[in-house]
């Protein structure tokens, strides 16, 4: 199997414990049935070359973006790093702050969002179910609109519940499918575009020394993320 460059997936934070990394887009987060390569093998597969460790190598995924998206991403390199990040997930004293570019305005500059998801294994796909459905869990995130261009707008969002297709499926249910969402916004976007949806911050208590660590990733300046100043961007961090 060809191995995506470990080159294309820069390291920002490293130590005994942990393994930040920007997370390329349309690369898998682990194996999954397209057999593409994936991101935990290739962190690996980089591990090992680059520490000449015989054996397995262990890391350990604590978190996950979907395959289209990209952006800052923490592993865990030891179990007892990788028991700790995912209790602070529990306990939601781990952070993770999103960038989206979407259809349409919101209705307010800012707001909160709280929807209950219902997924559907088979298809893949979640939705906007009633309170009281069986199994819906309820997904709950705060977003600021940071900028509006043409048809678009610029959106900061803040997830407190990490549900699978969060930030899209509720977006969407606000009106404002992403860009680029072949999912949830067929009926906008066209095939082939990239989802304008990326990791900018993942925070969390370091799982030894206990200090705050953060990490960051801005979006890639291009389209539709050059439609504003770097000065509007920052404001993401």
């Amino acid at each position: 199997m060809s191995h995506e460059p470990v080159s294309q997936i820069p390291v920002i934070f490293e130590d005994n414990h942990l393994l930040g990394i920007v997370k390329p887009v349309n690369i898998p987060t682990q194996a999954d049935m397209s057999g593409d390569p994936d991101l935990l093998t290739l962190l690996k597969d980089d591990i090992k070359e680059r520490y000449n460790k015989p054996g397995n190598v262990y890391l350990g995924l604590v978190h996950r973006l979907d395959r289209p998206v990209g952006g800052a991403m923490v592993f865990a390199k030891t179990s007892k790093a990788a028991s700790r990040l995912s209790e602070a997930v529990r306990s939601r004293s781990f952070s993770k702050v999103y960038a989206a570019v979407v259809h349409g305005q919101l209705p307010a500059s800012r707001g909160t969002l709280k929807d209950m998801l219902l997924k559907d294994s088979k298809t893949n796909t979640v939705s906007v179910v009633g309170r009281g459905t069986p199994g819906a869990k309820e997904a709950v995130l705060d977003y600021e609109v940071l900028g509006t261009g043409g048809s678009f707008s610029l959106v900061k969002i803040v997830l407190h519940t990490g549900r699978s297709h969060q930030i899209r499926v509720q977006m969407n249910h606000a009106g404002c499918p992403l860009y680029g969402d072949q999912k949830y916004g067929s009926r906008v976007n066209k095939p082939g575009q990239q989802i304008a949806l990326w990791s900018v911050t993942v925070g969390f208590p370091h799982p030894v020394t206990k200090e705050d660590v953060v990490l960051n990733s801005l979006p890639p300046s291009e389209f539709p993320w050059n439609q504003w100043e770097d000065t509007v961007l920052s404001r993401l961090l």
